[in-house]
């Protein structure tokens, strides 16, 4: 009989979970998700609800749009959970939770909480990825209030986003002005 490797099951392969509020999701976390299957078989983007926290997005919303993303790519699943991180790992098969990070801000907050997690449960693991130098200033609270404002987030977000953005902040969709000498 093989024996499992951990955080692997026959049916899943290695699982990793993704966790975040992904409100909106941008192009840097979707470059984390496409590099983390390059280790792992399955990556489950676990969106969390957070009462504390105003989202613009209502947790339907951004699993509707992540599930519509990752629509073509069958080993992402999109999920959304309630409370302790590690009590939703302890529901599936993952052993590893993924973390992008931008900054060496961003490691002394991630740093703690896997620190956390791991004194809560000690067989999981936090796997810190760096972000793409192409979205290293991209944060979804950037992207909110940029929006917000009525700049382009274009090529930050996928178009779905940029979309739903204009939506929720009753934006027109601008069609590009051709400036000539005469104007």
């Amino acid at each position: 009989m093989e024996k499992k490797k951990k955080g692997e099951d026959k049916n899943m392969g290695k699982v990793a979970i993704y966790p975040g509020s992904f409100d909106p999701i941008t192009y840097g976390h979707i470059d984390i998700v496409e590099r983390s299957l390059e280790i792992f078989d399955k990556v489950i983007i676990a969106i969390a609800e957070n009462a504390d926290k105003r989202s613009l997005f209502s947790v339907q919303e951004r699993l509707q749009m992540v599930k519509t993303i990752f629509k073509d790519t069958p080993n992402v699943l999109a999920d959304n959970f309630k409370g302790l991180l590690v009590d939703y790992v302890a529901k599936t098969n993952a052993k590893v939770i993924i973390r992008g990070l931008r900054a060496t801000s961003d490691f002394e907050y991630e740093f703690h909480m896997a620190s956390m997690n791991r004194s809560l449960n000690t067989h999981l693991d936090t796997l810190f990825m760096m972000t793409s130098k192409d979205y290293f200033f991209v944060s979804s609270r950037t992207i909110k209030e940029v929006a917000r404002l009525g700049g382009g987030v274009e090529g930050l977000v996928p178009d779905l986003v940029v979309r739903r953005l204009k939506e929720k902040f009753k934006l027109p969709v601008k069609k590009k002005k051709q400036i000539s000498w005469d104007d």
